[in-house]
């Protein structure tokens, strides 16, 4: 690969690091775009080379996090073995699926990650903290592994959510102890997919040292900036790739089925919104107005 493409490269991973360091994910879903459509890396290969990159920029992160006090150790341990199986049989398993099945997964993983992230506020602002039990830590951490193994994606933006409600971890924290996380599972996932595919170790090296950069600059900015508006903006980033994602994967009949579709499925959405405006209106109105 020429010079001019590992400039690109490293210029574009440090967006990867800065959305680590910041939101505590985010850095396979930037990862693996950049590597498939911008750089052109095979789609299985990127798959791998995403988890390597992710697992290292976290692991560096953790360290600028833990110095401030915003890592849970303990937490971040059992969802992070819990994660490291999981990721481990995802990456084994993904050897037997297509790569444009992946990578439609992929897209739906974003899409999931989107939404949670809109939501993000209420989560954080959940009830007292609670210790979770093992078997619930346990449970949502292999099913957290599978999916970042499985598509190279979907740790720290099911992750950051998951330690929010289910831990009652402060959001900071949530970020902080993701990352531990994510670098667990992350080379667990990788040594999944190691077996199967080849890395370019020159691209590697130059994509985790300018995402390592970014993700330490994005440790540093993290308590200076609102996660909730952060979070929400990059929601939307996030469901315009998956958008685009799809896009390039879905066939061209497939994609004239769906527009062809869509105004049906618009005017059904709005019914079913409208519906439950009213429901919700009806439940909160005072009770004297509705004995009348």
């Amino acid at each position: 690969m020429g010079s001019p493409m590992l400039v690109l490269a490293a210029i574009l991973s440090l967006f990867i690091g800065l959305s680590l360091g910041l939101l505590g994910g985010g850095g396979s879903i930037l990862t693996l775009p950049i590597l498939v459509y911008v750089l052109h890396v095979e789609p299985k290969t990127a798959i791998a080379m995403s988890l390597f990159v992710v697992g290292v920029t976290s692991a560096s992160g953790v360290i600028a996090h833990a110095r401030a006090g915003r890592v849970r150790v303990r937490t971040g341990l059992i969802f992070g073995l819990a994660g490291m199986a999981g990721a481990f049989a995802g990456g084994r398993v993904a050897q037997f699926i297509p790569a444009t099945a992946l990578l439609v997964a992929f897209a739906l993983v974003m899409l999931t990650a989107a939404a949670a992230m809109m939501r993000g506020r209420r989560a954080s602002s959940a009830a007292p903290p609670r210790e979770p039990s093992l078997a619930r830590s346990l449970a949502i951490g292999v099913s957290v592994g599978v999916v970042a193994g499985l598509v190279g994606a979907g740790g720290g933006f099911l992750i950051v959510p998951a330690l929010a409600l289910f831990a009652g971890l402060a959001m900071p924290e949530a970020v902080g102890t993701s990352l531990l996380v994510i670098a667990l599972q992350s080379f667990a996932g990788f040594a999944g997919h190691a077996g199967h595919v080849q890395l370019d170790w020159m691209l590697t090296a130059v994509i985790t040292g300018a995402a390592i950069v970014g993700g330490l600059a994005g440790a540093r900015l993290a308590r200076h900036v609102s996660p909730d508006a952060l979070r929400r903006g990059f929601a939307w980033l996030v469901l315009a790739m998956a958008v685009f994602l799809l896009g390039k994967q879905i066939p061209a009949a497939a994609l004239s089925v769906a527009l062809t579709y869509l105004p049906l499925f618009l005017v059904a959405a709005a019914l079913v919104l409208f519906v439950l405006l009213l429901v919700r209106l009806r439940a909160g109105a005072p009770k004297e107005s509705r004995a009348r």
